[in-house]
């Protein structure tokens, strides 16, 4: 699902000194009162990685858990960001996801988000680690948790076995796209199956001929028809699905909007999309943005967000 020549906001630190930043860290805990401000300008200007060195040598040199530390000094959602930020991209995404489906309430933007949007090798990873923290499959907890057709596409997606290469059937996709319309359009009733068993196996150059194909037989683009003949979340992991493999930053730019437009802003959502967007293809998602809505996202940033965590969000959003 990758796309060639995604660009972040955050990128290496020239001259990284994991040691200097250690103490930099350390200075902004020590004494009363915390300078969130030097914390924010050291975590926000590195990457995942140089952040995992930063905590080795926090606690080599101070006998501490940076993550402890951080814990007792903030709060809120700046709090939030910080500790996302200091996870590697794959654990940020599990405890994401257990987050997601523990509790009262299932967050299912929150799930198809993440199984429709990373690739096979992330989808695997995650799986992994998923039982390593939680002693329980991530299928399991699924399953328990949502029912139908949606966790059947969720159960789908979460064996990350998508076909990730580039050839494009011309054929194929030509019956691909009947057997969609005629799954759907054509027929009284829906033939959800028949959708799994295109949208969630076929590579994404496929994919995207398929649903040219699409347009050509039904006179309506795919979500359109999606939107027509399903409903609720199964609905709403097909869309996410479409729109991953036609335009991936796009997809994200809408998740943004929708996550501040409106009364209240779905915190959770833009903070997930901000930490682990940043380091890969934001510079798109902001150009997506613009064009999709005609402001730019740090304007909307900071015209939506406040309190301690706007000025992170802004950071890792990069400028105008």
């Amino acid at each position: 699902m990758a796309a060639v020549g995604r660009r972040g906001t955050v990128s290496e630190f020239a001259g990284f000194d994991p040691q200097e930043d250690a103490a930099k860290l350390r200075k902004a805990m020590k004494g009363f009162g915390t300078d969130e401000d030097a914390i924010i300008d050291v975590l926000a200007k590195r990457t995942i990685a140089q952040r995992q060195r930063i905590k080795q040598d926090f606690k080599t040199a101070f006998g501490k858990d940076l993550i402890s530390d951080l814990k007792s000094e903030i709060s809120g959602k700046l709090e939030q960001v910080i500790l996302g930020m200091l996870k590697t991209s794959v654990l940020y995404d599990v405890h994401e996801l257990k987050n997601a489906i523990k509790g009262a309430g299932t967050d299912e933007g929150c799930i198809i988000e993440i199984l429709a949007s990373r690739d096979n090798r992330e989808i695997q990873q995650i799986v992994t680690t998923y039982k390593k923290e939680f002693g329980k499959s991530l299928e399991d907890d699924i399953c328990g948790d949502t029912s139908n057709m949606f966790q059947r596409v969720l159960v789908s997606l979460a064996t990350g076995n998508r076909d990730e290469g580039n050839h494009v059937d011309d054929q194929q996709a030509k019956k691909d796209a009947q057997t969609l319309y005629d799954a759907g359009e054509k027929k009284w009733g829906t033939d959800e199956v028949a959708f799994l068993g295109i949208l969630c196996i076929r590579n994404r150059h496929h994919l995207k001929r398929v649903f040219e194909e699409y347009k050509k037989i039904s006179k309506k683009d795919i979500e359109g028809s999606i939107k027509g003949e399903m409903s609720g979340s199964f609905e709403d992991a097909l869309l996410a699905i479409v729109k991953n493999m036609n335009n991936q930053p796009a997809y994200f730019a809408e998740r943004l909007y929708k996550s501040m437009k409106g009364a209240g802003t779905d915190d959770d959502a833009l903070i997930r999309i901000m930490v682990t967007r940043c380091e890969i293809d934001m510079l798109d998602i902001k150009v997506e943005f613009q064009r999709m809505y005609g402001k730019s996202l740090h304007s909307f940033i900071k015209g939506d967000c406040s309190g301690d965590y706007r000025k992170i969000l802004l950071q890792l959003c990069g400028g105008e």
